[in-house]
């Protein structure tokens, strides 16, 4: 059965988010020095999945998550899929830096979360 341009989309976007994740370190130019990752991630979690904050849910499926999107590739494995909490801060800090193409919005670099907010959600996202 052919794929249509939707599906074709997707999957486009699904292999740019795999292949963004399995290169190796993520870049964190614009990760501060500073950023202190002890969140919390029962915080995190609320803001992962509030409509209208973080919205992680919009294009990633998350356990517990309601009607998630699947644009993004699925939040699992976490640790698995990261060298280090801070690579993946790095990845949701600006998902550009590392793949220019990416839709994901750069959370930290654009302050769409305050830094409390991103460091919780970091907390939650590496917990998965």
């Amino acid at each position: 059965m052919p794929l249509n341009v939707s599906h074709r989309s997707r999957l486009t976007a699904l292999l740019f988010g795999l292949s963004a994740l399995s290169s190796g370190s993520l870049p964190a130019a614009d990760l501060p020095d500073d950023l202190a990752l002890d969140g919390d991630a029962v915080a995190g979690r609320e803001v992962a999945t509030d409509r209208a904050k973080g919205n992680c849910v919009a294009c990633h499926v998350m356990a517990g998550a309601e009607s998630p999107g699947t644009i993004g590739p699925v939040l699992v494995s976490m640790q698995t899929r990261f060298p280090s909490k801070r690579d993946l801060a790095a990845q949701i800090w600006d998902a550009t830096a590392k793949n220019p193409e990416a839709v994901m919005p750069p959370f930290g670099k654009h302050e769409i979360l305050t830094r409390q907010e991103f460091v919780d959600v970091v907390e939650y996202i590496w917990s998965l």
